[in-house]
């Protein structure tokens, strides 16, 4: 099977069972989810939901969470992985915004990685859900599910993952194709149990044929 050959059939079954995916973190606005983003660092987006709403309560906008200190927001967030760490990165954040774009989230990508706390995952992010443009962030599940299906080939960073990802898969269909594969990996091709009898991509699946398939 060429890697055409497996994008194509990979589409055509997410097309058909999983036609609408959405992130799973709740927000109304650019600056919400990117809040939330950062919150979602080594944290389920369960536990982010749950946090992140007092939070937005208190500081509803850059300059208002600029306007607090670190120590104000770890308040909010201290049940949460890193908080400390956090709660620093979301103050620079807001700050940055604030001074910078004008209270306003950029929307390109080189922007938003100039804002503390913001890497090439989380600024794909938010200029793909908030925004819309075609961008393929690769977290854990991406970069696993990814790999093994065998849509990347011997890619050893999420860069690399985000390129051929990015090569292969159509500029429309990007925005729903990182959820396809995000939550795929989360409820079906977990880290340490997948469920891969039950699969329905298994039949095109390398870690399946490779790993599974053995008597």
């Amino acid at each position: 099977m060429t890697i055409q050959e497996r994008y194509k059939q990979v589409i055509a079954y997410f097309q058909q069972h999983m036609p609408i995916a959405e992130t799973e973190l709740h927000y109304n606005n650019p600056f919400e989810l990117l809040v939330s983003v950062i919150l979602s660092a080594q944290c389920t987006d369960k536990r982010v939901n749950t946090i992140a709403p007092a939070l937005i309560k208190r500081y509803p906008d850059p300059q208002s969470m600029a306007a607090a200190t670190p120590e104000d927001i770890f308040t909010y967030i201290r049940s949460c992985s890193y908080p400390n760490s956090k709660a620093k990165h979301l103050w620079g954040m807001a700050r940055a915004v604030s001074e910078t774009f004008g209270g306003m989230v950029p929307s390109s990508v080189d922007e938003l990685m100039t804002l503390p706390g913001v890497g090439r995952k989380t600024a794909n992010v938010v200029t793909l859900v908030a925004y819309g443009n075609p961008a393929m962030p690769v977290d854990t599940h991406v970069f696993r599910v990814s790999a093994r299906i065998g849509l990347t080939r011997d890619a050893k960073t999420p860069a690399a993952a985000e390129k051929q990802l990015v090569s292969h898969f159509p500029v429309s269909l990007l925005p729903v194709a990182h959820h396809w594969l995000i939550l795929h990996g989360r409820y079906t091709c977990m880290a340490r149990k997948p469920k891969c009898l039950g699969c329905g991509l298994k039949s095109v699946c390398m870690y399946f044929e490779s790993t599974r398939a053995k008597p």
